[in-house]
């Protein structure tokens, strides 16, 4: 499913125009973005967490020359699956 395809459910299911529809999903894109850049957790109810986890600084290997290198410590955007949208993809 694409954005478009995403604008048209809304539009339709909430008997928006498209351009409305459009801009709603932005607004709701930007919050997650938002609440995400300040490090919270962003929680939609029987859908799911969206959070900021931090990986630790580690050791790697480049497979091309198999030299030992340093991956440093960095954020990653995560989500987590509410139990509703487990059990509806059960």
């Amino acid at each position: 499913m694409t954005r478009q395809d995403l604008v048209d459910r809304i539009s339709n299911d909430a008997g928006l125009t498209k351009k409305q529809a459009g801009l709603a999903l932005d607004a709701v894109i930007s919050g997650i973005k938002g609440g995400m850049k300040k490090g919270e957790k962003v929680t939609l109810v029987g859908f799911g967490t969206f959070y900021v986890a931090e990986r630790k600084a580690r050791m790697g290997r480049n497979p091309r020359t198999q030299e030992k290198i340093n991956i440093p410590a960095r954020k990653v955007p995560n989500f987590r699956a509410g139990k509703a949208l487990k059990e509806l993809i059960k």
